[in-house]
């Protein structure tokens, strides 16, 4: 939590920087700086859409961790790991093929989905993993 908190405190450090040179650049009187200036606020716009963007996400996966937690569906992790905590990605891609088929049987099970994210994720792929997990988001929302 430490090392996020500090993470988070050099992000709003670059924000407040790059915010004072577009605004700068914005009041320099030229055509120039301030399409320049115009450019570059949006670097921290959009910085902040998309840290918002991943906070929500991230906040959800945990209510759907919580929520499958409190249904007894939620499963141990046992994947064999070496000795520096990795997961042994053959045994991961062995366990994925068991995920999905499930996915495939019920494609409409928000459950389903979100094992086949962290599935995913155990096999090293983190773009698949996050795009099931939304998907997982979604549909327990429409069953809300």
């Amino acid at each position: 939590m430490l090392g996020a908190l500090a993470v988070l405190a050099l992000l709003v450090l670059y924000l407040v920087l790059v915010s004072q040179r577009a605004f700068a650049l914005l009041g320099s009187g030229t055509g120039v700086g301030a399409v320049l200036g115009a450019a570059i606020l949006l670097i921290p716009v959009l910085t902040v859409w998309f840290l918002g963007r991943e906070v929500s996400q991230a906040r959800a996966v945990d209510r759907l961790t919580a929520r499958l937690a409190e249904e007894g569906g939620l499963k141990l992790d046992d994947l064999p790991r070496s000795p520096a905590g990795r997961i042994d990605r053959e045994t991961a891609r062995e366990r994925f093929d068991d995920v999905h088929a499930a996915v495939v049987a019920d494609p409409e099970d928000w459950r389903g989905w979100y094992r086949l994210g962290w599935a995913y994720d155990a096999s090293g792929d983190r773009g698949q993993a996050r795009q099931a997990l939304r998907h997982a988001v979604r549909l327990e929302r429409a069953t809300r």
